[in-house]
């Protein structure tokens, strides 16, 4: 009677262990692609580079990846677009007051994205995105439509309740992303732009949603100030 579990030959054994290897490169591709997008940014990183320092032959690379767009299209959907469907439900799911929600999705957007390498994309499309429309175009439909309408959702909801005050909704969205901005540009600056002053990201966001919160105005005004322009 044979054996249950008969001896095979020595390309057969080693079959499992070259797959999982096979199934791991997409991931340590993605890992190096990033560091040289952010290090050196999108025009001067090469294939052969990201191949290099993964640790495996460009032929690799293009085996998942048929270019340098698409290696890049990856990066950001592993790293920043694949979340919001995350970040959709934890917001359905939220039941507390609105500030706190706001508070909560600045927050965790920078602890998630904003303090780690991947923030990094963000501050090569706006030094090189006019070069590369069709990377523009993906980064909008991907990162910057989907996180606009999420901080909107935020922001109606808040407005819906009567919690927050009617305003152009456009322009609190901005507002939010400018903030949030001054943390990335802050975080990949050479000279960094707090000077010399230690930032507290966590502490920065608390004020800014203060701000946004209450004003600047230590009384409640007669009337809203006059907008000029």
């Amino acid at each position: 009677m044979p054996p249950s579990k008969p001896f095979s030959d020595p390309a057969t054994c080693l079959a499992p262990k070259r797959e999982r290897r096979k199934e791991a490169r997409p991931g340590e591709l993605l890992v190096a692609a990033l560091e040289l997008f952010v290090e050196k940014g999108f025009a001067a990183t090469r294939m052969e580079e990201v191949a290099a320092r993964a640790g495996v032959s460009k032929g690799t690379v293009f085996l998942y990846f048929p270019s340098k767009e698409e290696l890049f299209k990856a990066v950001v959907r592993e790293n920043i677009s694949g979340r919001f469907e995350e970040w959709n439900a934890e917001f359905l799911a939220y039941e507390g007051p609105s500030s706190d929600m706001l508070h909560h999705c600045m927050t965790t957007w920078w602890h998630r994205i904003g303090s780690t390498q991947a923030s990094g994309i963000s501050k090569l499309m706006i030094s090189e995105g006019s070069h590369f429309p069709d990377i523009v175009e993906f980064y909008q439909n991907e990162v910057v439509q989907p996180g606009h309408a999420l901080i909107r959702q935020v922001l109606q909801r808040g407005i819906d309740r009567g919690e927050f005050r009617a305003v152009n909704l456009d322009f609190a969205v901005y507002g939010v992303v400018a903030a949030m901005m001054f943390l990335i540009l802050s975080k990949h600056s050479a000279a960094g732009l707090q000077g010399n002053a230690s930032l507290d990201p966590d502490a920065y966001i608390a004020n800014q949603v203060a701000v946004m919160l209450h004003g600047l105005y230590a009384k409640k005004p007669l009337a809203d100030p006059v907008v000029l322009g």
